[in-house]
């Protein structure tokens, strides 16, 4: 593999999405971006011998736009048919489920009555979620947040009927502002991956996704997921 393909700068830059805490958070300490996607493209830096600038970004959104425009060279999301026009995906590296939240009074109890006429349902705009209920419901109307982060307040703003995201978002909020509860079970598993540009070509894409699951098999994802204390989300079979 051609390192150059990845560093047309000399250097990897890696887009770094804060607003899925799964992923990515900032250190309390530092200000600096750390979490299983630092990892990650900290180590893909050190195997093609390279210098890493992370390239951080608030929403899911933005972050795979920069992939998409070559403002950046690896990022990692959601893996969904939209965003693949522009991005070559790896194989996921991490599963991570998706969420209904209401409020503790409201009379839904399953996740099928939600996609019901006068259902508003708040995502993050440009998240995987958003993504996939914008194609999937066919009766309940999308309110978008700005973020992922701000969907639980943006509920709560607006007083809209449910929202969706990722479960340990939503169940950190929830415990914090109260009188809400999660539907059991989930809505939609989130095939998170490492990406390049398409432009980067095949042999690029088809060393970022050996790279993952070397990671995978080498149990270098599962002990990142451990040590930033990540729960909820579980590494992808190889």
């Amino acid at each position: 593999m051609n390192p150059n393909a990845f560093t047309p700068h000399g250097r990897l830059r890696a887009s770094i999405n804060l607003g899925n805490p799964i992923l990515a958070g900032k250190d309390a300490a530092t200000g600096e971006a750390k979490g299983v996607s630092v990892d990650l493209a900290r180590a893909f830096a050190e195997r093609i011998g390279v210098p890493l600038e992370l390239v951080v970004f608030d929403t899911a959104g933005k972050s795979v736009d920069a992939v998409a425009g070559e403002q950046a060279d690896i990022g990692f999301f959601a893996i969904d048919p939209k965003r693949g026009e522009h991005i070559a995906f790896t194989p996921p590296y991490v599963l991570i489920e998706g969420c209904y939240l209401v409020r503790d009074a409201s009379p839904l109890q399953a996740n099928e009555e939600v996609d019901r006429a006068g259902q508003r349902v708040v995502v993050g705009k440009g998240s995987a979620y958003d993504l996939y209920l914008s194609r999937e419901l066919k009766n309940a109307q999308i309110v978008h947040a700005p973020s992922s982060p701000a969907v639980v307040q943006h509920f709560v703003d607006t007083g809209a009927e449910v929202a969706a995201g990722v479960k340990q978002q939503l169940d950190m909020d929830a415990k914090r502002i109260g009188g809400m509860r999660l539907l059991p079970g989930r809505f939609m598993v989130i095939r998170q991956a490492m990406g390049c540009p398409r432009s980067r070509g095949a042999e690029a894409a088809a060393a970022l996704a050996a790279f993952v699951e070397e990671m995978k098999a080498s149990g270098f994802v599962a002990e990142a997921l451990k040590r930033h204390g990540i729960e909820g989300a579980s590494v992808a079979p190889a």
